[in-house]
């Protein structure tokens, strides 16, 4: 009799264990979706035909719209001068951050982000983007 109070004994206590473990785990998961926030990555190919004036213009539009658009949490943007010749002719990386999807879907259609589309339409040769929750 002793063995199965013993028994049971054990088996409760790392029942109790696991459920400590996995609120543990649970409270990481939701404070890191918590203070997690949404990349917006954008990286253009320009035509050969677009002169440098053209892509500076592009630049400085782009990094206006901070500014423009109080839903842009961050904003930050580099030129490709990776060693590897991987880029596939890809020059400018650009990652806008928001709070959450909401945000973006402001972003997305907003009336100064069409017109920036539109600027850079005439010279843009590819567009790659990705959106991701930061980890």
């Amino acid at each position: 009799m002793k063995n199965i109070f013993l028994l049971l004994f054990m088996c409760l206590c790392l029942t109790s264990y696991a459920n400590i473990s996995t609120n543990k785990n649970l409270k990481t998961s939701m404070t890191t979706a918590k203070d997690s926030v949404l990349r917006h990555v954008v990286i253009f190919k320009f035509k050969p035909e677009a002169t440098k004036q053209q892509i500076k213009t592009i630049e400085k539009a782009f990094s206006a719209l901070p500014s423009k658009i109080a839903q842009i949490m961050d904003y930050e943007w580099g030129l490709n001068n990776s060693p590897e010749g991987l880029s596939k002719g890809f020059t400018h990386c650009f990652f806008v951050t928001f709070k959450n999807e909401e945000d973006r879907a402001i972003y997305l259609p907003h009336p100064d982000h069409k017109a920036f589309v539109s600027l850079l339409t005439p010279v843009l040769e590819d567009v790659f983007v990705l959106d991701y929750w930061s980890n």
